[in-house]
């Protein structure tokens, strides 16, 4: 049997590299309803429960108070601003955010301009009431389900994000 040196070991295991167009995937709401929070999913990780995706948050709102669970999440700041009502701190372009599992928070948008973060999270979301009760579940195949559905509505390719 041949021994394969480190590179040829590598590419005959390892998955093909993906190059993706943000530009060719659809906002897409992300709540039924509403038109105040929308996503591009970039990737769904299936074997660990990750996804990625861009959010757009309209000027003025936000998400609901809610709370990570199952992981961490990391989100960098490309447009606008915003913070979350139970902490100081402000993200405006270029600042990146680390949040460990279990925080709970109420993300809202400061200012007259919309806010693009790219958010990279795994795990569940659990949304809240005024009662602290958990209005919905927020998950990787929540947003997959979102997404195709979105994209089957409006005759959108559905790119394969999936990994």
């Amino acid at each position: 049997m041949k021994n394969l040196d480190l590179n040829e070991f590598t590419e005959k295991f390892n998955l093909s590299d993906q190059a993706i167009d943000v530009n060719e995937i659809p906002w897409v709401p992300t709540f039924e309803g509403s038109n105040d929070v929308f996503f591009k999913p970039v990737r769904f990780d299936l074997t660990t429960g990750n996804w990625i995706h861009i959010t757009k948050f309209k000027a003025g709102k936000g998400n609901a108070r809610h709370r990570h669970t199952g992981g961490t999440v990391l989100a960098y700041t490309l447009q606008g601003t915003w913070r979350y009502l139970e902490r100081e701190w402000i993200a405006k372009p270029g600042t990146f955010v680390y949040e460990p599992p279990g925080d709970i928070h109420t993300l809202v948008v400061v200012g007259e301009e919309d806010n693009i973060t790219l958010f990279s999270l795994s795990g569940v979301i659990e949304y809240f009431d005024e009662d602290g009760n958990v209005t919905l579940q927020d998950d990787i195949f929540y947003r997959m389900k979102r997404y195709h559905d979105y994209c089957e509505q409006n005759n959108i390719p559905i790119k394969n994000l999936t990994f």
